[in-house]
């Protein structure tokens, strides 16, 4: 009996190794197709909830693989001629805020129906004033842990200024080889704010990559910034300027500080105790201002967290850390109450299955993730700038005259450092009969450089005056003057 049953053993052995080595193959086979990116990463989204029917334009949603990450994009298909019109790749900065920020406050074709929110998930609306009437915008979630991107590796999860545009400019790379109908209309860059940084850097490796013929070749044609950070020194410095300018300290207070503190405000010395003290004062006068819009009233940065137990509630119920009321009530209502919506709208797990958001890879979308482990390693930009000048490029830098963020002096000041020719005077620009903002042009062997203010407008400009800013993008993406 113990002899049979041993044979028995041996005659079933063959059969079970060679099933458990086909299941080998197979897992190894599954591994293999896993990690090599599919021939379309993207997926066309059609329908969204919170908003009503089918969507009139194009979103496309989706990851590319970059080294052990995975970005995540919305591509919105350009609503007038996409065969033509030219194709943007956007950064929204932060670091580390959602380039959904970008298309539903700033420059899409929706926007959440705020005055009418009540509770619940948020409705969305159209934007009649979106850049993607005229241009296709590729939205995308960088560096690694904004909006829904995601690292597959403990390796993959730091970044830094320099990382981060490297992988930019290889998901636009690959982006581009599997969507070859884009790379023969104009290409741009665009950002705000912190992409400031990013900017410049992603355009620059273009250019070395069209000179050293990398494949695919790109048509680009120039980039585009909105309140960009640019120059750590410059921007903190022109603040203390700037509050001087709008009258929130005194002349005293300035000329104190301008000269005990020689004109920096950044690395003062600890023994320089004027200095300390003039700052000390001149804080004490702006750290109660809303810092994106001085004219706006400055309230708790919006984050409701749910709890994953809970049923999601009603933004109305009384959570302490943000503003809950709607524009419907003027006298209550706070910037950061829209910013709420956007929690409620992406974190829930319909909206995310719409997208085609992979299951488990971000448990807690954030608008603007401040846990990124991010190292900021490229302090100015300004020598990008100038290499890139020698170059014939197209430029917009737009910003409002109202943020403290990144104030138009500092701007003005890194613009100036250029040394580009004057063509087109300090001058108003306008908006059906009324001054929307002003403007100055320089040009410099091809190189042209249109610099727009926005009146009025705060942190960043398009989402405090999108119809003016829509007027001003229309006009200098099809070469009019602003």
């Amino acid at each position: 009996m113990i002899i049979r049953e041993k044979a028995v053993a041996q005659k079933r052995l063959p059969t079970k190794s060679f099933s458990s080595l086909l299941w080998v193959y197979a897992h190894l086979l599954l591994l293999m197709i896993l990690s090599v990116p599919s021939v379309f990463s993207g997926q066309v989204v059609k329908f969204l909830p919170g908003y009503d029917g089918e969507l009139p334009f194009k979103l496309e949603t989706g990851y590319i693989s970059v080294g052990d990450s995975e970005l995540f994009y919305y591509f919105i298909e350009s609503q007038g001629n996409p065969q033509e019109d030219p194709l943007f790749l956007w950064l929204t900065g932060g670091p580390g805020c959602s380039a959904f920020n970008g298309l539903i406050y700033e420059i899409g074709p929706m926007e959440f129906d705020i005055e009418n929110y009540t509770g619940g998930l948020p409705k969305l609306k159209d934007y009649e004033y979106a850049w993607t009437k005229t241009a296709s915008i590729i939205f995308l979630d960088q560096p690694v842990g904004s909006g829904f991107s995601y690292a597959r590796t403990a390796e993959g999860w730091p970044t830094s200024d320099s990382k981060s545009a490297e992988q930019s400019y290889q998901f636009l790379k690959k982006w581009l080889n599997e969507n070859p109908k884009y790379l023969n209309v104009q290409l741009f860059v665009g950002g705000d704010s912190y992409s400031g940084i990013t900017v410049p850097l992603v355009t620059k490796k273009i250019t070395d990559g069209n000179k050293e013929k990398v494949k695919p070749f790109m048509n680009l044609k120039g980039y585009l910034l909105g309140s960009p950070h640019t120059d750590s020194v410059i921007d903190e410095n022109s603040k203390i300027i700037f509050a001087h300018r709008m009258a929130l300290i005194s002349d005293e207070m300035y000329e104190a500080a301008k000269k005990s503190c020689n004109e920096n405000y950044v690395t003062v010395d600890p023994a320089n105790t004027a200095c300390l003290v003039a700052l000390g004062d001149i804080h004490k006068c702006v750290k109660d201002l809303f810092r994106n819009d001085i004219l706006e009233p400055k309230c708790t940065f919006a984050s409701p967290e749910q709890e994953e137990q809970q049923d999601r509630r009603s933004l109305k119920e009384g959570h302490s850390d943000f503003v809950l009321s709607p524009p419907m009530i003027p006298s209550l209502w706070c910037r950061t109450f829209n910013y709420a919506l956007s929690y409620t709208w992406a974190n829930d797990d319909t909206v995310q299955e719409a997208l085609h958001v992979r299951k488990g890879t971000v448990w807690n979308w954030k608008r603007c993730n401040k846990s990124l482990s991010y190292t900021k390693d490229v302090l100015s930009v300004v020598p990008v700038h100038r290499e890139l000048s020698k170059l014939g490029l197209q430029v917009l830098v737009e910003c409002g005259d109202r943020d403290l963020v990144v104030p138009y002096v500092g701007t003005v000041k890194w613009i100036t450092s250029l040394n580009l020719t004057v063509v087109s005077e300090w001058r108003p620009w306008f908006v059906d009969g009324q001054i929307a903002g002003y403007t100055k042009k320089y040009s410099e062997n091809g190189f042209r450089l249109t610099y727009a203010t926005v009146k009025g407008a705060g942190h960043t400009a398009p989402e405090y005056y999108r119809r003016e800013c829509y007027n001003m993008f229309d006009r200098w993406i099809h070469y009019y003057p602003i």
